[in-house]
């Protein structure tokens, strides 16, 4: 990466930790900002708004893939990157691998994160257990027809696969 590059890069993340400082001194959420820029510009920016909404998913990342979806009329982001003021959660960075961005950016990573209260480890560690062995009781019922959703899928001529 060159000087340039850095430099703009550098811009975009410095927006994504602006919105976090915003975020906390309005106390809608936690200080997590985060923004998608597409040909150099912005298409979506947000931040936290878990305490204002009373919805655990409503994380920066989160935010902005849906605006920036929406705005693109398309599930995914193949020609944009995303930029976090934080190394993204296990629950926004499965998001962001669905959303297919071409790069990720973040400015503080997780540990500086889990030093201020946001340790995300406990989740990173249940994902990798069996389901039998994970904190929450999570329990697979094999039903006769589950796999019926999926063979209609498959059998499906007219689908988008994604």
């Amino acid at each position: 990466m060159n000087e340039q590059e850095l430099q703009m890069h550098k811009k975009f993340l410095e927006e994504a930790v602006r919105l976090a400082r915003e975020n906390v001194a309005t106390g809608r959420g936690g200080p997590f900002g985060a923004v998608i820029v597409k040909d150099g510009q912005i298409i979506a920016s947000g931040s936290n708004q878990v305490l204002d909404s009373q919805d655990p998913t409503m994380h920066a990342e989160v935010n902005v893939i849906r605006q920036a979806c929406k705005k693109l009329n398309h599930f995914e982001l193949k020609d944009c990157i995303i930029y976090s003021s934080c190394e993204p959660c296990p629950m926004c960075l499965g998001a962001i691998y669905w959303a297919r961005p071409k790069a990720l950016f973040f400015a503080a990573d997780r540990s500086t994160a889990a030093r201020h209260g946001f340790d995300d480890k406990f989740i990173y560690d249940e994902i990798a257990l069996p389901a039998e062995k994970r904190s929450i009781k999570t329990v697979c019922i094999a039903l006769d027809e589950r796999e019926q959703p999926f063979e209609k899928w498959d059998a499906k001529t007219d689908k988008v696969p994604y």
